[in-house]
C-alpha cells in the first residue's frame, strides 16, 4: 500500500515538474520571439516595404504568409527546426505590423501611443496568466467557443475591408481584445493542466493572443487618441 502511494506521489510530482518545464520553456521562447518581431517591424517601418502594396495585396500576403508559416511551425514542432520556424513566423508578423506602426507614428504622440499599447498588453497578459494559475475548474470546453468567436471576427473584419465602417471596426477591436484576452487564460491553463505538452505550439498560441491584443489596442489608441501636428 505504502509503495503504491509512494509511486503515485512520485508520478504526480514528476507530472507537475513536466508541466512547469513546458510552461517555463514556453515563456522563454515567447520572450525570444519578440526579438524577430521587433526586427521585422523595424525593417518594415524604415523601408516602407509594405506601403507599396494595396489593401487587397496586403491581405493576400498576410493570409498566405501567416497561415503558411503557422502550418510549418506545427509540422516541425517536435524538432529544433520548430524553433526556427516560429522565429521566422514572428519576424513575418512583425513585418506585417509595420503598416499599423507607421500609421501610429504619423501622429505627434505616436511613440507614446505605442509604448502605452505595449505596456497595456503586458499588464493584460500578466493578469490573464495569473488568473489561469488560480482557476481550478477545467476550461477545455471554452476553447471551441473562443475559436468560433475568433472566426466570426475574422470574417467580419474581412467584410469590413469593403464596407469601411468605423463603428464596426471599433466594435471588432474591442471584441477582439476581449476574446484574445480570454484565449490567454485558456492557453496558459492548458499548459498548467497538461493539455498542451509541446512548448513550441504553446508559445505560438500565446504569441498570437498577445499579438492580437497589442494590434487591436494600438489601432484603437491611434484612432481615438492620435494627435495630428
Amino acid at each position: 500500500m505504502y509503495d503504491v502511494q509512494g509511486q503515485l506521489g512520485s508520478f504526480a510530482q514528476g507530472l507537475a515538474a513536466d508541466r512547469q518545464r513546458v510552461l517555463r520553456n514556453t515563456y522563454w521562447l515567447l520572450a525570444l520571439s519578440m526579438v524577430p518581431t521587433v526586427l521585422g517591424a523595424w525593417i518594415g517601418v524604415s523601408t516602407g516595404i509594405l506601403s507599396t502594396l494595396g489593401t487587397g495585396a496586403s491581405l493576400v500576403l498576410f493570409m498566405v504568409g501567416a497561415f503558411g508559416l503557422m502550418f510549418l511551425v506545427e509540422k516541425t514542432k517536435n524538432s529544433a527546426a520548430g524553433v526556427a520556424s516560429l522565429l521566422a513566423f514572428t519576424f513575418f508578423m512583425g513585418l506585417m505590423l509595420s503598416r499599423l506602426l507607421s500609421f501610429v507614428l504619423g501622429f505627434k504622440n505616436g511613440p507614446s501611443l505605442i509604448m502605452t499599447a505595449f505596456a497595456g498588453t503586458g499588464v493584460i497578459f500578466l493578469a490573464m496568466a495569473s488568473l489561469a494559475t488560480v482557476i481550478k475548474r477545467d476550461l477545455s470546453s471554452m476553447g471551441k467557443f473562443l475559436f468560433i468567436g475568433a472566426i466570426i471576427m475574422l470574417v467580419a473584419g474581412l467584410v469590413n475591408v469593403f464596407l469601411q465602417s468605423s463603428a464596426l471596426m471599433l466594435t471588432l477591436m474591442v471584441l477582439s481584445m476581449a476574446v484574445f484576452s480570454a484565449f490567454m487564460v485558456y492557453d496558459v491553463k492548458r499548459i498548467i493542466d497538461g493539455g498542451e505538452t509541446n512548448y513550441i505550439s504553446a508559445a505560438l498560441a500565446i504569441y498570437l493572443d498577445i499579438y492580437n491584443v497589442f494590434q487591436n489596442l494600438l489601432a484603437m489608441l491611434g484612432i481615438l487618441g492620435g494627435e495630428r501636428d
